[in-house]
């Protein structure tokens, strides 16, 4: 159903276009409201956002027509307006298309022509609608799929390269938000969600700034993946810039609850699969690593401390050129059948 709105002063045009469009009225296709002049129809403007078309007059009090037509844009850019107007001489024609009017229609009305103007009208509106929603979809789409994925989709071998699978030697960085948890029982849904984006941001830039790729968010954790030339160097980089942005955070208070952001982090390098893994039955499948050494990753984050960050002993070996780490233990892990020997990077 269309919604319009008509803008006039004259008081017999809202008996007259409802008789005219009584058809289409009863059977749902035109839904009209009205208003006395321009000032009114900006009030059920703003009241009504799913507002399809105008019919305006130019001469009415208060406000005119041209001067709505000012206005328009600002109010909802995705609204158009037929002047309706006696006054359709050539300059008052081009004053109005000049200020934004989509088409010009005279009086006395020919509601022929007039239903005509409006089902071209309404067409349009609706073909920039469907235009404004595809792009706010793909902003959104943007939001959940790594940029670099949305321009390999745009490629012919995007489809046969979704089932490629490879062994790739790799860094993987683990990082959980400490103590996340217990607040979230203590403040608002809208809280919790909204403090911990913006952790994840903090996170996330440093992640991209040293070149790595976000793989997942798992509740108040983050799972990323660093591949190429020095990548075990840059995921340190990363984690120790995360942990120094957060160390500088302000504590965080709501109501009689107190909140300093801190992170745990698991770092391990190796040789990983990488493919798509999930259900193809439910179309769920995520481009992600998996294998021994990320899973070790994730084991080190479980054991690591508040603000540490936390390597094995084999990773030590390829790092400790580049970075300062002190022996932090030996852990029994998940799944290993000896205790691990672990390092802390400090610097």
């Amino acid at each position: 159903m269309a919604k319009i709105l008509i803008v006039d002063d004259e008081p017999d045009l809202e008996i007259l276009m409802k008789q005219k469009f009584r058809r289409k009225i009863r059977e749902n296709i035109y839904e009209f409201i009205f208003a006395q002049n321009g000032e009114e129809a900006l009030v059920l403007v703003s009241e009504h956002p799913d507002l399809d078309l105008i019919l305006s007059d130019i001469n009415m009090p208060i406000m005119d027509g041209l001067t709505l037509l000012t206005r328009l844009a600002e109010a909802n850019p995705a609204l158009k307006a037929v002047v309706v107007s006696a006054y359709g001489d050539m300059q008052n024609i081009r004053s109005a298309m000049n200020k934004g009017a989509f088409d010009f229609v005279c009086k006395p009305v020919d509601f022929d022509d007039l239903e005509l103007t409006i089902e071209k009208t309404i067409v349009y509106v609706q073909q920039l609608q469907q235009t404004i929603q595809a792009i706010k979809e793909n902003n959104i789409l943007k939001m959940y799929v790594d940029e670099n994925v949305l321009n390999f989709m745009a490629h012919k071998e995007f489809e046969t390269s979704l089932l490629k699978n490879e062994i790739l030697d790799a860094t993987v960085i683990f990082l959980d938000v400490c103590g996340f948890t217990a607040i979230t029982e203590k403040i608002s849904a809208n809280t919790v969600v909204t403090l911990l984006n913006s952790l994840f941001d903090t996170i996330v830039n440093e992640i991209i700034h040293q070149n790595g790729h976000v793989d997942k968010f798992m509740g108040d954790a983050v799972m990323a993946v660093f591949r190429g030339d020095f990548h075990l160097d840059r995921a340190i980089d990363a984690a120790l810039a995360i942990r120094e942005k957060l160390s500088k955070a302000e504590e965080l208070v709501f109501g009689d609850v107190t909140f300093k952001p801190q992170i745990s982090i698991g770092i391990n390098s190796g040789e990983m699969v990488s493919g798509n893994i999930g259900s193809e039955s439910l179309k769920r499948l995520d481009y992600t690593v998996i294998g021994d050494a990320v899973n070790l990753a994730q084991r080190l984050q479980s054991v690591a401390k508040a603000g540490q960050i936390l390597i094995t002993e084999e990773t030590y070996h390829k790092a400790k050129e580049s970075f300062s780490c002190i022996p932090a233990g030996e852990f029994t892990l998940k799944n290993k059948a000896k205790t691990v020997v672990t390092y802390e990077v400090t610097e």
